[in-house]
């Protein structure tokens, strides 16, 4: 499917949105590519390569030979202008004969793919990097949203990172790695493209690259052990100007007034200033968490959500973001009690804006569900599953097997008997 096209020798810009073979354990899909590429079509070439030059796209789904997606790949490879490549789908490896360094070994799946066949079925991890090679510096950005397999994922996590992008000179490289044992996809788009949307949309001015990433990675709601590439350290070491996480103290409260910056006690330990106020913490919130400062983090959310409160109400959309950016960073932190609640209370809300159909609200819940599924302190549980419960009661469109796994799950914590640490580890 291509859109676009003007005449002529004018510069042209190009974007290819590849949907691979769609990832799915026990009947549950962790990753919907072609729903993906669909939802990224709807937004302008022009956005998603940053720039007014006229531009061509191109979305290639269902697609059964790598020689056809190959071809694809050269002429967008081929275009003079700036170009944008996405690759949705599952990850993969030839079991056989994987040979490790630069990709080698590592496929994307294509509709058809089988474990016998991915030599000849499925596009070589190592095609794409070898076209990509090519490219002028500067005018190549790829996102990649994948779940990968269990012959994948040992590979990536050797490595921890996607073989041989990092060596890409000219090539902004970003995305999402999940793991096999990542919790089913809610609403069809996955979390981390779903971002990137939003952000391209409601920003008044396009992030850069950067900035979108770090957004959509600390928005998104990944599971435990996702890779996020780059992270958020890689970003600190190639010196990428991105915002720089400042230590805030968790034990001193921080005042607001109206839209004014705010200078916080940082300053008089590091001599740097932390504001707050007019600007997105998020991504600073971000690469808190990810560095392990879940104290800071927590904090720092804790006064954002004060001034969103103090400006917009407690029940405006904005505060319901900023609990559920709360509810994430206790998840990364591993306090799935306070997730848990986060997540609930969220759903709720969000359950009263917007109705039961809503991809927020039905990703709030499954963000709940996941967090009390691994919270391993009966009385806590407990405390926690009727509210979750009840939740998930009210939305008849979610995945009915949630709803019955969370009733099992309270019953079973209710009778006395049940040992004290009994949880169970569902992500589907």
């Amino acid at each position: 499917m291509g859109f676009g096209g003007v005449s002529g020798g004018q510069r042209r810009g190009h974007v290819l949105l590849l949907a691979g073979d769609a990832a799915v354990r026990r009947g549950s899909v962790l990753v919907a590519p072609g729903v993906n590429v669909a939802a990224l079509a709807m937004v302008s070439a022009d956005a998603l390569l940053g720039c007014g030059v006229p531009a061509d796209m191109v979305c290639l789904e269902g697609v059964r030979d790598p020689n056809t997606v190959l071809a694809r790949l050269r002429v967008a490879v081929g275009a003079e202008g700036p170009l944008f490549v996405y690759v949705s789908g599952r990850l993969t490896a030839d079991r056989r004969g994987r040979r490790h360094g630069r990709g080698r070994g590592l496929f994307v799946a294509l509709a058809g793919t089988t474990a016998a066949g991915v030599r000849y079925t499925s596009l070589p991890w190592e095609w794409l990097l070898g076209e990509l090679r090519s490219r002028t510096a500067g005018e190549t950005t790829v996102v990649v949203d994948l779940v990968a397999d269990k012959a994948a994922w040992p590979l990536v996590e050797e490595t921890g990172t996607l073989p041989g992008l990092a060596g890409l000179a000219g090539v902004e490289a970003f995305g999402v790695v999940c793991g096999p044992g990542a919790p089913a996809a809610v609403g069809g788009v996955s979390g981390y493209t779903r971002q990137w949307i939003d952000q391209l949309r409601r920003a008044p001015v396009r992030p850069s690259n950067v900035e979108l990433h770090v957004l959509a990675a600390g928005s998104a709601g990944l599971a435990p052990g996702t890779l996020v590439v780059p992270s958020a350290r890689e970003l600190e070491t190639r010196s990428v100007p991105v915002p720089v996480p400042l230590p805030i103290p968790a034990a001193e409260p921080v005042a607001f007034a109206g839209t004014t910056r705010v200078v916080e006690a940082a300053e008089a330990v590091t001599g740097s200033v932390a504001v707050v106020g007019t600007e997105d913490p998020r991504a600073r919130l971000h690469a808190l968490a990810v560095g392990g400062r879940h104290a800071e983090a927590d904090a720092l959310a804790r006064a954002w959500e004060r001034r969103v409160v103090e400006r917009s109400g407690q029940a405006s959309a904005e505060a319901v973001q900023c609990g559920e950016i709360r509810a994430d960073l206790a998840r990364m932190a591993g306090d799935f009690a306070s997730a848990t609640r986060l997540w609930t209370a969220a759903g709720r809300a969000r359950l009263a804006m917007q109705g039961a159909d809503a991809a927020e609200v039905q990703d709030a819940a499954a963000g709940a569900l996941y967090c009390w599924t691994q919270l391993k302190d009966r009385v806590g549980a407990l405390e926690l599953g009727p509210a979750l419960v009840g939740l998930l009661r009210a939305l008849p469109l979610l995945d009915p097997d949630r709803l019955r796994l969370a009733e099992r799950r309270l019953e079973t914590l209710r009778t006395p008997a049940c040992a004290p640490d009994d949880s169970r580890v569902v992500r589907s």
